[in-house]
């Protein structure tokens, strides 16, 4: 596609701009590693213990909830295929600087906070595999942030090479659950239920609570639409393969798992599927699916740090952050300065420790976020003068969207778990101060055109 007015304008004056250089399978392995994160590996335990050996009816009512966000998504990706993600959609919806500052570092949050927790797990898993499990874990984790900050900075196609590795290691360790399970396919009731409760629509509900978080990492593909080869059609292409190859995944992990475990050993066992592989495949070396852990964990960071540095640069781009930090370097041309700007933060969260409840509370943010993000298109579906994308819906799809996000937040927030809706709001006063101090303003000459 051309250029945008964003883009036009930095050519005019002269500045570097970031490059389009994605293409269609790089934004399918960007969006499907973002998914195929450490989640699913313990996720399968916890739902059988609620779900029983129907766990796979759980992720195929999940993948229908998550795709009504994943299309909202798309289609405003291939709208405005600008970095900024769901602060640029929030500001052209509803012209709220405050509502702009919130959404953009609500994302941030989640972003961060999950580079954080991912490289303490890295560094963990590398002591475990070279057995020096009393060796303190912070040196590594420090090394490993800087290893991933360099990638980012380096280049988007060193970032999205990085990504097609370890998406594909991660996807092969689910193959391989998969192939060494097939035989057990057949041995379980698939709908067997804990204490023989029906399947209906509270137990779909139920499911669909559990397993929706599964799915999340779709959302970060949008903050790269702008790095994006014809991002009008790759991006919606990206974003929908990938949710669909990650459920017919899920599915087949979890048909697996309760074929060769029975549910309820596998909702004790600390490692789902390493108890899976183990039984069977007891001639696969212990050690294989910590290394698998290592390239899962380390993807995810990466996504999420290439995510968080252009959700800052397109911030900074809009008025709401310091313009350095809108500078795109001339020979790497990537958003360097948001790029190192990120790196103290993260050494802070690193060195704060434990930082779990804080990932909990940023998945809250992120359900209000998609429910900000499905109003957004139906808002902008509805304004004259707003220019079709190269994929769109019809509005009950955001409308179902917003209400399904909505209905999840308020689950989550109705749970005997009191800490991470507590931090939530902490944090969403913390993001509100900031504002009242800084009181930053959006530049209308810099929105997209």
């Amino acid at each position: 596609m051309g250029t945008t007015a964003q883009e036009a304008a930095a050519e005019k004056a002269g500045e570097p701009t970031l490059i389009r250089s994605i293409g269609p399978v790089q934004l399918f392995a960007y969006t499907l590693g973002g998914m195929l994160g450490a989640g699913i590996y313990g996720l399968v335990g916890r739902a059988a213990g609620q779900l029983g050996s129907a766990i796979w009816l759980g992720f195929l009512v999940a993948m229908v909830a998550a795709l009504l966000t994943g299309l909202s998504y798309a289609s405003l990706g291939s709208r405005y295929p600008q970095a900024g993600g769901a602060a640029n959609i929030a500001q052209r919806a509803f012209a709220r600087p405050l509502l702009t500052w919130v959404v953009g570092l609500a994302v941030m949050a989640s972003g961060l906070s999950s580079v954080a927790t991912q490289s303490r797990v890295v560094a963990e898993n590398l002591l475990r595999l070279a057995g020096l499990e009393e060796v303190p874990a912070i040196a590594i984790s420090l090394g490993f942030l800087l290893l991933v900050a360099g990638v980012v900075a380096r280049g988007i196609r060193e970032s999205m090479w990085m990504n097609i590795v370890c998406t594909a290691v991660e996807a092969a360790g689910l193959l391989l659950v998969i192939a060494v399970g097939i035989p057990y396919w057949g041995g379980a009731d698939l709908l067997e239920t804990p204490g023989g409760e029906g399947i209906g629509l509270s137990f779909l509900m139920t499911g669909a609570i559990l397993t929706f978080f599964a799915f999340i990492g779709f959302e970060d593909t949008i903050n790269v639409a702008e790095e994006a080869r014809d991002p009008r059609r790759t991006l919606p292409f990206g974003i929908i393969a990938a949710m669909l190859a990650a459920t017919a995944l899920y599915i087949a992990v979890a048909v697996t798992a309760v074929s060769v475990v029975p549910w309820q050993e596998l909702a004790a066992a600390p490692g789902p599927l390493a108890e899976v592989m183990a039984r069977a495949a007891p001639w696969l070396p212990g050690w294989s699916y910590v290394a698998i852990t290592v390239f899962a964990v380390a993807n995810t960071a990466l996504l999420n740090y290439v995510t968080a540095s252009r959700l800052l640069y397109g911030m900074a781009r809009q008025g709401l952050m310091p313009a350095a930090l809108a500078r795109v370097h001339p020979g790497r041309r990537t958003p360097h300065i948001a790029v190192l700007a990120l790196l103290p933060v993260l050494a802070a969260l690193v060195l704060a420790g434990d930082i779990g409840q804080l990932a909990s509370a940023t998945v809250l943010l992120l359900l209000a976020v998609f429910t900000v993000v499905n109003v957004a298109l139906l808002v902008l579906q509805r304004r004259p003068g707003e220019k079709p994308g190269g994929f769109e819906v019809p509005w009950p799809v955001p409308a179902a969207g917003a209400l399904v996000c909505g209905a999840l937040l308020l689950n989550r927030l109705a749970s005997d778990d009191w800490r991470a809706p507590a931090l939530a709001g902490g944090l969403v006063a913390a993001i509100l101060l900031a504002y009242a101090l800084l009181r930053p303003k959006v530049s209308q000459a810099t929105l997209p055109g």
